[in-house]
């Protein structure tokens, strides 16, 4: 297996983390109706066993979403758990008048929607910049430390190596945070790289 890119096209793992975050941002605001924005705030090659130390500590509630196609892997949307309620209250919004009486398995559904659609829009500009459809199942629901997730979802993969996008989002009137994590195939996404004209990179 060759990780070898392309100096040339260093620049398109950048723009691939951006755009990705561009299509989560417009989905936020379109549900909102708030200037929703999406910063990436890492990109980086790190070690899976490393990938622990570089998150902040606290439990999260999101979801795993698998990549049928290239460049395969999975996508984590994660919520800490202020922002998970708020979630709730905004999905639920039309439909619950007194949100104490919400179950945990109404928050749950209204969480998993939400990170299903964080997910899609990140995935839909990846596929827009590749050309190309990138299927998904139904996303998992996950709720534990950061750290432990993000371990868990890296090791799925065969490689030692994660490709790690960190990248926070913030809709200012709601006081939401999210972090959005991609985790794709290195082999698959490298390649998918260098096959790139360098004038579209």
């Amino acid at each position: 297996m060759t990780l070898m890119v392309d100096i040339r096209k260093l620049s398109f793992i950048n723009e691939m983390a951006k755009v990705g975050t561009n299509g989560v941002a417009d989905n936020m605001t379109k549900l909102t109706g708030e200037d929703a924005r999406m910063e990436v705030t890492k990109t980086n090659f790190i070690d899976v066993d490393d990938l622990d130390s570089q998150l902040e500590p606290g439990k999260r509630v999101g979801v795993r979403v698998r990549l049928l196609d290239p460049p395969y892997g999975h996508i984590l949307v994660l919520f800490p758990e202020a922002s998970a309620k708020k979630i709730t209250a905004i999905m639920l919004n039309d439909v619950v008048d007194d949100m104490s009486n919400v179950s945990g398995k109404m928050a749950r559904s209204a969480v998993e929607e939400m990170g299903n659609m964080m997910a899609s829009g990140f995935i839909d500009g990846w596929a827009d910049v590749l050309g190309r459809v990138i299927d998904v199942p139904a996303p998992q629901l996950v709720y534990a430390p950061a750290g432990e997730i993000v371990t868990r979802t890296a090791g799925l993969g065969d490689d030692d190596l994660a490709l790690f996008f960190d990248s926070d989002l913030t809709v200012p009137s709601y006081q939401i945070e999210a972090e959005i994590y991609a985790f794709p195939d290195l082999e698959e996404f490298v390649e998918m790289i260098n096959e790139l004209d360098v004038q579209t990179a």
